[in-house]
């Protein structure tokens, strides 16, 4: 059976947090800022995180668990409630 390889352009272009999100850049956001607003380019420098519908393939494609935002958002409520 042949091994496993992560997909490599994606690997480029994101960032995985220590607790399993994707992390990445909007795009549109590197040049040309002339015709955009000012509302618009300050919105480019906010990292994005990958929504729970994109996490399937991106797992598949990078042969490893991942977590989406929801997720984390999810477990973080479970976890507050569990301590109150």
């Amino acid at each position: 059976m042949p091994k496993s390889k992560s997909h490599k352009g994606l690997l480029k272009r994101i960032k995985i947090t220590k607790s399993g999100k994707i992390r990445f850049r909007r795009p549109h956001s590197r040049h040309i800022k002339s015709n955009k607003t000012g509302e618009q380019v300050r919105g480019y420098r906010r990292p994005r995180y990958a929504r729970a519908g994109d996490m399937g393939r991106f797992g598949k494609l990078l042969f490893r668990p991942l977590r989406s935002q929801e997720k984390s958002v999810a477990d973080a409520a479970a976890a507050a409630k569990i301590a109150d």
